[in-house]
């Protein structure tokens, strides 16, 4: 089974506490996501990307501003074999989405991109549960492929929140999972 994983915004600003947009707890995460970035056949990383005057900072901080610090990756979450999206995607083993929203999908090279690579199933996980793990997984929900989400390597702001998220995914098809459950079976 074609699998593509999903590592959504695990940014310096995310995940570590001197982030811009830190979400606390988040660097627990870290090592899980490497793993099962090391695993996959192929990951698509989102990223925020943001000018400085982006209108989201009108609901949120300053974070994940292009060319800083903040917005860049941890080492231990990129792939030697990587490409920022828009490229061609042979022989690479990690994309990398670049963003202005919450919402992955607000990409347009996405859609396009997910439908080229033919995948039967993804596995998502990263930061913020509640916001931009939601977008992702129940974009890739509307494929109509099988969505597992990794519980154990996404952190959210809101504890409650994200509990309501995992219900209204589990009810609407997608499957909730571990790292050791996904690394045990395998990520093709």
């Amino acid at each position: 089974m074609k699998t593509v994983f999903f590592d959504v915004d695990t940014q310096i600003d995310f995940v570590y506490p001197a982030g811009a947009l830190y979400v606390p707890g988040a660097e627990r995460i870290l090592p899980a996501v490497a793993e099962l970035n090391r695993r996959a056949q192929l990951v698509i990383s989102t990223m925020d990307a943001h000018s400085e005057d982006d209108p989201e900072f009108k609901t949120y901080p300053h974070h994940c501003v292009l060319v800083t610090t903040g917005q860049q990756k941890p080492a231990s979450t990129l792939l030697d074999q990587r490409a920022t999206i828009p490229a061609a995607s042979e022989g690479i083993r990690q994309l990398i989405l670049e963003k202005q929203k919450l919402d992955c999908f607000s990409n347009p090279n996405l859609r396009p991109l997910l439908a080229k690579l033919g995948a039967e199933r993804y596995v998502v996980y990263g930061v913020v549960t509640e916001l931009c793990v939601r977008c992702a997984v129940f974009g890739l929900l509307e494929t109509g492929k099988r969505v597992e989400l990794v519980a154990d390597a996404v952190k959210a702001l809101d504890e409650e929140a994200a509990q309501k998220m995992f219900a209204e995914f589990t009810a609407a098809g997608g499957l909730l999972t571990t790292a050791g459950e996904v690394l045990v079976t395998g990520s093709t």
